[in-house]
């Protein structure tokens, strides 16, 4: 990819060139297909800050690249600047269905492009949960069996929802609720057993669990559901288990807590056996187009292996 301003927009190899030399037509300068993207980032994520992140451009460039893109049509401006943000006028929807056009067969050419090379190194982007961010991580290393090729560097962005893989927001993803739709190919790697922990020292029966926010995860019902059997109190609830690990290990209550994390602390004691209820089964999910990938291709191979080497821990035996 081609880096445009302070960072690289996805698609970028297709631009026309550079603003100050895109060729002329009937006297007006040629769309750089970029500011496409850009316009479709706002019109999604509603200001210019929340575009720059998703597509990780500052937000004075993405300001300078919508005006641009506004300019191209000689008209009125194609978004309401509100209070609360930017919204498409009557004139900005109309071209939306016509970028989605151009912003889908970029993203294809771009994702057989990056399927043809034949270079086993660069970056490689993988969408995690937190659960699975922290177990890749720990699984890097720079020699034996499962180590990763020596020129692919991993990037690993933690979120809570799947990144689009086919806007190219990441190259693959390892997670435990795959996508129910799209062009994907999704194949099983392995499960994340889960126990009640607490710190060794402790007697407390109060809980460690999620915000009511999350009251849906299957971890939150399941506490809830002891809660309501027992009368036992909520200690503290966070959301995430970065928290929840640190207020159990203080010695605050007992949670639920990924077998492969706690069994190793040697502040926890396990008190129950691995609860089938909250196992989480993981998936390598990828592009189609990107599945040939040798880059791409390398890295499934090595999260297929990760998982097969610490299948035990993750299982919770010890």
């Amino acid at each position: 990819m081609i880096a445009l301003d302070e960072a690289v927009v996805g698609g970028a190899e297709f631009r026309r060139g550079a603003e100050d030399r895109r060729p002329q037509t009937n006297g007006a300068a040629s769309m750089d297909w970029d500011d496409v993207r850009v316009f479709l980032a706002v019109a999604r994520h509603g200001s210019l800050r929340a575009a720059g992140r998703a597509l990780g451009l500052s937000q004075p460039t993405i300001g300078r690249r919508l005006s641009t893109f506004e300019a191209t049509f000689g008209g009125p401006t194609l978004f309401d600047r509100l209070p609360e943000g930017l919204r498409l006028n009557a004139a900005g929807e109309q071209l939306v269905p016509a970028a989605e056009s151009v912003e889908r067969a970029a993203l294809m050419l771009e994702r057989r492009r990056a399927a043809a090379s034949p270079a086993l190194s660069g970056t490689v982007r993988v969408s995690v949960g937190e659960w699975a961010a922290g177990f890749l991580a720990r699984c890097l290393s720079d020699e034996g069996p499962t180590a990763l090729p020596a020129g692919i560097t991993l990037e690993l962005v933690e979120s809570r929802q799947t990144a689009n893989l086919a806007r190219r927001e990441a190259d693959l993803a390892v997670r435990h609720h795959p996508p129910e739709s799209g062009d994907l190919y999704v194949a099983k790697v392995g499960t994340f057993a889960c126990a009640v922990y607490r710190r060794r020292d402790s007697t407390s029966s109060a809980w460690v669990t999620y915000t009511e926010e999350q009251a849906h995860y299957s971890t939150a019902r399941w506490v809830q559901q002891q809660i309501e059997k027992t009368g036992a109190a909520v200690a503290l609830r966070a959301s995430n288990s970065t928290m929840q690990l640190a207020a159990i290990r203080a010695g605050s209550g007992q949670g639920v807590l990924p077998c492969y994390v706690a069994d190793d602390d040697p502040l926890l004691e396990r008190l129950t056996p691995p609860i089938p209820e909250v196992a989480a089964h993981y998936s390598v999910i990828v592009h189609r187009d990107l599945r040939r990938a040798v880059c791409v291709r390398a890295v499934i191979d090595w999260v297929h292996a990760v998982f097969a080497d610490q299948r035990d821990a993750l299982a919770g035996g010890r």
